[in-house]
């Protein structure tokens, strides 16, 4: 069987550095999306899509595993694309007025396919609520700026404004939508330990 470890395959994305701002070239890759609205924080809507999107990711873990291909390898972590129609309110952080994709990055091998023979299984064997709502789409951010920030989601700012300012120091601008990957459970993790990779796109 082989096993692929994709977070040490992509660590120049997944395992950037806390002390420096990165500038990186992001390839295309494909996800697994689901798109929402408003404050994540309690919300129905959002904890319905990341549910449905890690059913079908360790669905297509464990069909790759125990299929005829026989490639395990470990899920990656939740990310998600943030931004709003008036930028002014994204950055005075109105949380009611985001809008926002969940997503989970796929192996390249993983095919449309295989997603819809997962999506099935799914339905089959726990009737996850929103399994619907996930798509598979490619994304490719391209030239970004990217840093490790370790501590609460709501004292990210900072690191942003190092973020937007590496990127303003570059010569470039701002283009696409906030970027955050989540390394670990805030479920079960301390918020001051919490590690986050924080990403902007630019041109």
């Amino acid at each position: 069987m082989l096993t692929i470890d994709l977070k040490k395959q992509w660590s120049e994305f997944y395992l950037p550095s806390a002390k420096d701002v990165s500038l990186v070239d992001v390839p295309r890759r494909n996800y697994l999306m689901a798109d929402g609205e408003g404050d994540p924080d309690g919300s129905a809507s959002f904890e319905q899509a990341v549910g449905a999107l890690y059913t079908l990711a360790y669905t297509l873990k464990f069909m790759m595993k125990k299929g005829p291909r026989q490639i395990d390898y470990g899920v990656m972590p939740l990310e998600a694309l943030w931004w709003a129609d008036d930028p002014q309110v994204f950055h005075l952080a109105n949380k009611s007025a985001w809008k926002w994709t969940a997503m989970i990055v796929q192996p390249e091998f993983i095919t449309t396919d295989d997603v819809a023979a997962a999506r099935d299984e799914a339905r089959r064997k726990k009737k996850e609520a929103g399994l619907e709502r996930v798509r598979f789409e490619a994304l490719t951010e391209g030239p970004s700026a990217q840093i490790l920030y370790t501590g609460p989601y709501a004292d990210e700012g900072p690191a942003i404004e190092r973020i937007h300012a590496a990127i303003r120091a570059a010569g470039k601008t701002l283009h696409g939508r906030h970027h955050e990957i989540y390394l670990n459970d805030p479920m079960r993790t301390a918020p001051e330990k919490l590690k986050t990779v924080l990403r902007q796109p630019m041109r």
